[in-house]
């Protein structure tokens, strides 16, 4: 199989080159040529297999230039050796009126742990495979919890070195200590002057300066992404979604073949784009919902067709979603259109006025595969309240935006399809809000109290990687501009 730019320049790259450049010359994505397609059989052998063989057999269709034995061991490295506190990795709670699926028992206690464990091995296997002598350089912008997972993932990862800027004070209290205590002889941590949608901006516009990267190369440094953009970091989240499927199966909850729902919080779109290619694939997904906070381009987008950033930026009770400029939007676009020139266009009116309209048509055939809404802080803290008097569960602000409008999509639409919730987080990340949402004063706690309040109420225990936290040594204390993000990549590189 190979791989593509959305934005049309015609050069072909295996998934192995693909996954080391992360970013298209012309600053398109990269996008498989085809969607392999599965049977009822194959979703059939999954189910008494464990996750990192179901993840084997779901990577092999896609990774084609990687030999079945390189993707076991690429897997067994991310998801076994103790890393996840769950036998299958990315578990689902069922209840009678929907079903949760857990991505959050990884080392990081985010999702983004089911693609950031396996990128780097991923992208170990590919420089050796291409015989790459550079030394890669990772930049991530994160609005929280990317930004420790890929940290965690490439940390003392060989010819590889990983640099993440965060929004000054856009990120919870435990996502920062998370970064700033990070450990690692290859890493940098540094916050950025602005929201996280600059963060991006900025990490973009250095993959885009050819002059910039030319000075990189001559220091025999090259560049790469673990952000969504990259298919190496896309391509294992669409495991999970047969996974989850295979698991609902085999409790009896769904019959094989049935239709289900996904509703997905989303802010960058590659979440709930994985579980479009999930279905494109032909996992039986009925409908993908789209669930945003008050900062809803991407609820307006698959509303009217018209993606418009020029509006006011929230600062949230779920930082994770604050994000106006959604990537991976682009590979939708192509894949439904399959005309990268039009892409290409929509893309430069994005960066020159700030929105571009896809028009109705265009519209009328996304509305098919998604539905969207977005909730308020206090709507979403009043449905974490509900879930835990109605059922003793105690989800965190993010998985609360999803479960919400699920809630009202299926008012809304009368569609008595089973619904997955897709859990973004331990509600241990973002512990302040949730106790505010469960009507816990949590003034003038410190991190480690808020954590030890938390317990009283959910079943989980704290994770480990939460509560060792407590007294690490803060590592990363850079603070810079958006306009001085490139001296502090030379600087760091110099190092």
């Amino acid at each position: 199989m190979k791989y593509s730019s959305t934005r049309g320049n015609g050069v072909l790259f295996g998934s192995a080159e693909a996954i080391i450049q992360g970013l298209a010359a012309d600053g398109g994505l990269f996008v498989p040529d085809e969607i392999p397609q599965i049977d009822e059989s194959f979703l059939a052998d999954l189910q008494p297999l464990t996750y990192e063989e179901r993840a084997g057999k779901i990577l092999g269709l896609f990774l084609t230039d990687y030999t079945t034995e390189e993707i076991q061991s690429c897997v067994e490295k991310a998801y076994g050796q103790g890393k996840f506190d769950a036998a299958m990795r990315a578990p689902v709670t069922i209840f009678d009126d929907v079903s949760v699926l857990e991505l959050w028992h990884g080392p990081t206690s985010a999702f983004k742990d089911m693609a950031l464990q396996l990128l780097p091995q991923l992208m170990s296997t590919a420089l050796k495979k291409t015989g790459e002598k550079d030394e890669v350089l990772i930049l991530v912008a994160t609005s929280g919890d990317t930004g420790k997972a890929a940290l965690e993932g490439f940390r003392d990862v060989p010819q590889i070195r990983i640099m993440v800027f965060y929004p000054e004070g856009g990120v919870s209290r435990i996502q920062r200590l998370q970064m700033l205590t990070q450990e690692g002889g290859n890493v940098n941590v540094t916050a950025v002057h602005g929201n996280f949608d600059d963060a991006q901006s900025g990490v973009k516009q250095i993959f885009g300066d050819v002059t910039f990267n030319g000075l990189l190369a001559e220091a025999g440094v090259k560049l790469s992404s673990a952000n969504s953009i990259n298919w190496g970091r896309l391509v294992p989240q669409i495991v999970y979604y047969f996974s989850a499927y295979a698991d609902l199966v085999k409790a009896g909850k769904i019959e094989a073949g049935q239709a289900i729902n996904f509703t997905v919080p989303t802010g960058n779109f590659g979440n709930i784009l994985a579980g479009f290619y999930a279905k494109c694939m032909g996992l039986p997904v009925n409908k993908l919902i789209c669930a945003s906070n008050a900062n809803n381009v991407l609820t307006d987008f698959l509303r009217t067709g018209v993606y418009d950033r020029n509006r006011d930026f929230h600062k949230t009770i779920t930082p994770s979603m604050d994000i106006l400029i959604s990537s991976n939007l682009e590979r939708l676009l192509y894949h439904m259109t399959s005309d990268a020139g039009r892409v290409a266009g929509w893309m430069k009116d994005l960066q020159t006025a700030g929105r571009y309209d896809v028009g109705a048509e265009l519209l009328a055939k996304i509305q098919q595969v998604f539905w969207a809404d977005w909730t308020t802080d206090a709507d979403t803290e009043n449905l974490i309240g509900r879930v835990y008097r109605e059922k003793h569960y105690v989800p965190d602000t993010h998985t609360a935006v999803a479960w919400r409008v699920a809630d009202h999509y299926q008012q809304v639409t009368g569609d008595k399809q089973p619904m997955v919730v897709v859990s973004t987080a331990s509600p241990y990340k973002f512990n302040g809000s949730v106790l505010n949402a469960l009507g816990v004063d949590a003034e003038g706690l410190d991190e480690f109290e808020l954590l030890d309040k938390l317990q009283e109420f959910n079943n989980n225990p704290i994770p480990q990687g939460l509560s060792s936290l407590c007294g690490k040594a803060l590592r990363h204390t850079a603070v810079c501009d958006c306009e001085t993000m490139k001296q502090a990549v030379l600087q760091f590189i110099k190092s």
